[in-house]
C-alpha cells in the first residue's frame, strides 16, 4: 500500500469516527457571559465537574488575573443533535513560544482542570467523541495547541473521559485522605497522633476565645484575609519562595472568589481557621462540592502559638468536620510537602494532555509535553531537586 493510500485510509477512519459521535457541533465563546447560561447549567448537582471548574471562581480569575496576563477566553461548548449541551471546556488562550496556546483557566490557582460534562456523556463518552471535538476544535480555529494540564484521573470515583486522549503524568500528583463511608475517627487519623495533636491543642485552648471555624460572613473573610496577606508574604520570604500571592490582580481574585455566594449554598472558596481574641492562628481555603474538600492556600500565626503546630490541629479539625458531613475525600493540593504526608495516605494520578489543532501546534505540542517531563524528571530526582533549590536560594527576590 502507497504513503499516500495510507493517509487517505487514515483520515477515512477518522472522519467515520466522527459521523459515529454523538457531537454534532462545536463552538468557541469568547465571552464569559455568553458562556454563563450553559455553564452554570452543566454545574448542577448531579453533573460531573470539579469545583475548580465553577464560573464564579473562573470568572473572578479571569477578571483579576487572566486578564492582567492577557489571557483571552476560549470556551468550548460541544452539542448534541439537538443542540442540547454535552460538555463546556473552560479554556482561555494565549501566545506562547509564537503560537496560540489553549489551556484550562485558573493557571496556577486551580488544582485540578477539567470540562463540565452532562453525566450520562461522561459516563460512555469514546474516542469517537474525543476525534469529533478536535476535528470541531480545528474547524473553529484560533488556537494551535491545547495544553490540557494538571487533570484527575478520576474525579469522585467516576473516570476522566479526557484520559482516553495521549496523555502523560504530571509534574506532581496530588495526595488524598479517603473518608471511606461509616469509618471510625482513629481510622482516619491514627490513636496516637490524635493524643499528640491534642496535648498541642490544650496549650492553645489556655487562650482567650479560642476556637475553630469556618468562615460565614463577610466580617469572617476579610478578617481573615487581612491576617493571611500579611502573613503569608513573612512565611514564603522564610522559605526563599517567590510571593505568588503579590502577582498581578491575585489578591482581588482571592478576594471575590471568598465573597462569591453559590446558588446551592457555601462559597466559591470556603475558609477554615483556628483564632483567639487576639489573632488567626491558623487557616486553610479550599473549594468543595459536597463530595470532596480540596485545599488551595494556607498559612499559620507568626505568634509563639506557633510553636504548638496550629496547621496540623486546624488539619484534624477538616477532617473530622468533613467525614461527619459524609464526604468522601480531603486533598491538600498537589505537591509532596511532609505535613499531607502525615495525613494522605494516597496519591490521586494526575496528567497532561498536549494536542495540535494545527500545522504550527504539530511542532509546538512534542515541546509543551518534553519540558513537562522535564519538569517531572526534576520533581522526582532528590539529586535534581537539590541541584534547583540550591539555585534557588541564590536568586534574588
Amino acid at each position: 500500500m502507497t504513503m499516500m493510500a495510507v493517509l487517505t485510509e487514515a483520515r477515512t477512519a477518522d472522519r467515520a469516527a466522527v459521523l459515529r459521535s454523538r457531537i454534532a457541533r462545536v463552538e468557541v465563546v469568547r465571552d464569559l457571559a455568553a458562556a454563563e447560561p450553559v455553564w452554570r447549567m452543566l454545574e448542577q448537582t448531579g453533573q460531573y465537574s470539579s469545583p475548580y471548574q465553577r464560573f464564579d471562581f473562573l470568572s473572578a480569575w479571569l477578571r483579576h488575573v487572566g486578564n492582567a496576563e492577557r489571557i483571552e477566553p476560549f470556551v468550548v461548548i460541544a452539542r448534541d443533535a439537538e443542540d442540547q449541551p454535552l460538555l463546556l471546556m473552560p479554556l482561555g488562550v494565549e501566545h506562547k513560544f509564537g503560537v496560540r496556546v489553549a489551556s484550562f483557566l485558573g493557571g496556577k490557582h486551580a488544582t485540578f482542570n477539567m470540562p463540565l460534562w452532562r453525566r450520562d456523556f461522561a459516563l460512555s463518552a469514546d474516542v469517537s467523541d474525543l476525534e469529533a471535538l478536535l476535528d470541531g476544535l480545528r474547524r473553529a480555529g484560533g488556537a494551535d495547541v491545547l495544553a490540557l494540564q494538571q487533570q484527575p484521573l478520576r474525579w469522585n470515583d467516576l473516570p476522566n473521559p479526557l484520559a482516553q486522549l495521549s496523555h502523560q503524568a504530571s509534574v506532581n500528583d496530588c495526595p488524598v485522605l479517603l473518608l471511606p463511608v461509616g469509618a471510625a475517627a482513629n481510622d482516619l487519623i491514627s490513636n496516637s497522633f490524635r493524643r499528640r495533636l491534642k496535648g498541642k491543642e490544650r496549650k492553645l485552648q489556655d487562650l482567650p476565645g479560642y476556637r475553630y471555624g469556618q468562615a460565614r460572613t463577610q466580617a469572617d473573610i476579610d478578617r481573615l484575609l487581612e491576617a493571611f496577606f500579611r502573613i503569608k508574604p513573612v512565611r514564603m520570604a522564610a522559605q526563599n519562595l517567590p510571593n505568588v500571592f503579590a502577582e498581578p490582580g491575585v489578591a482581588d481574585f482571592i478576594r471575590q472568589a471568598c465573597a462569591a455566594e453559590l446558588a446551592g449554598g457555601g462559597r466559591a472558596i470556603e475558609i477554615h481557621a483556628l483564632e483567639s481574641d487576639a489573632e488567626m492562628i491558623a487557616m486553610y481555603a479550599g473549594v468543595d462540592d459536597g463530595s470532596r474538600y480540596s485545599m488551595m492556600f494556607n498559612t499559620y500565626t507568626l505568634s509563639e502559638a506557633a510553636r504548638y503546630s496550629p496547621g496540623l490541629i486546624l488539619m484534624r479539625h477538616i477532617v473530622d468536620h468533613y467525614a461527619a458531613l459524609g464526604y468522601r475525600r480531603i486533598d491538600l493540593g498537589i505537591g509532596s510537602d511532609d505535613y499531607k504526608k502525615l495525613f494522605c495516605k494516597d496519591l490521586d494520578p494526575i496528567f497532561d494532555s498536549f494536542v495540535a489543532l494545527t500545522g504550527r501546534g504539530r511542532i509546538a505540542a512534542p515541546a509543551l509535553a518534553a519540558l513537562g517531563r522535564g519538569k517531572h524528571a526534576v520533581k522526582h530526582s532528590p539529586a535534581l531537586m537539590r541541584m534547583v533549590q540550591r539555585l534557588r536560594a541564590t536568586l534574588p527576590r
